[in-house]
């Protein structure tokens, strides 16, 4: 018996396909990640079914138990919260594993904030990225936007709102100013894209909520064409933060094609000329 993977509605209850309520409505057992959440999308559709509970907290402590009734034949079908399970939900770690055991995986097709934003953007959408959500920790994240600050194409990032702000910051500072699309609570009431450069989301940003999936605009050749000191304002951050000069000479050498030494001598540079301003103070 395969493990069915079924996308729920992102907003619109409406936005379910027809095979995917039957998939639900003739499942033995129906693992969600929150079953208060489940209960409101079966009940609109007066679906009967078995529900478990199975979230980032307890996959590991339930992965048994499920291949076990994967093996007996159940009919087992995964849902998230909203949207299609493993992108940036629980559901990855169940699907490798019921493969390993020798399972089918059917993942049906649905919905996913990802495409509707790419394409209310109106940025290029021939070749893009999904980039999940940015790293909590300020060293972990920068690292990451600096290893892929030179894509070509366009990048898509989940955004919860109280980070919007600082995620906004951060990519601005290593990526550059570019063109953009904050696009919020897709097909729900509110639904909202705000189009412009990420310096203009960033000084319009209010008090933002809901679902928040932000499209950023890839690399220009004309831009990696100019000569590019970006990384100084880089190093000087990650200096602020504390990393120590030798990780952050790495960092940026691998990222920015800099020489090591170049990035040294510009970090002990400006700390010498710090100190100097100090002790003319005295």
């Amino acid at each position: 018996m395969p493990l069915f993977v079924v996308p729920t509605p992102i907003g619109n209850l409406k936005d379910i396909t027809f095979r995917a309520i039957e998939v639900l409505k003739t499942s033995d057992l129906l693992l969600c990640e929150d079953t208060r959440r489940a209960i409101k999308l079966l009940n609109h559709y007066n679906i009967k079914v078995k529900m478990l509970s199975y979230h980032e907290h307890n996959e590991k402590s339930r992965l048994r138990e499920v291949l076990d009734m994967l093996d007996r034949g159940i009919k087992v079908a995964l849902i998230s919260d909203a949207g299609t399970p493993c992108i940036s939900d629980p559901g990855q770690l169940l699907i490798c594993e019921a493969i390993k055991a020798g399972h089918e995986v059917d993942a049906l097709p649905g919905p996913s904030a990802i495409l509707p934003a790419l394409v209310m953007s109106g940025l290029p959408s021939s070749q893009f990225s999904f980039l999940g959500f940015l790293p909590e920790e300020k060293a972990s994240r920068q690292r990451f936007l600096i290893s892929l600050r030179n894509l070509p194409h366009t990048s898509l990032f989940y955004v919860a709102p109280h980070k919007l702000k600082r995620d906004l910051e951060d990519i601005i500072e290593i990526w550059g100013d570019r063109r953009a699309a904050l696009v919020r609570e897709i097909s729900k009431i509110h639904q909202e894209c705000l189009r412009g450069f990420l310096s203009d989301i960033l000084g319009g940003s209010r008090e933002v909520r809901g679902e928040i999936t932000l499209v950023v605009d890839g690399l220009r050749d004309t831009a990696i064409e100019e000569e590019d000191e970006s990384w100084q304002k880089v190093a000087v951050n990650m200096r602020k933060e504390g990393m120590p000069i030798k990780d952050i000479a790495k960092i940026l050498s691998e990222s920015y094609g800099i020489e090591k030494n170049r990035v040294r001598k510009f970090v002990l540079g400006r700390e010498r000329m710090e100190e100097g301003k100090d002790e003319s103070r005295e």
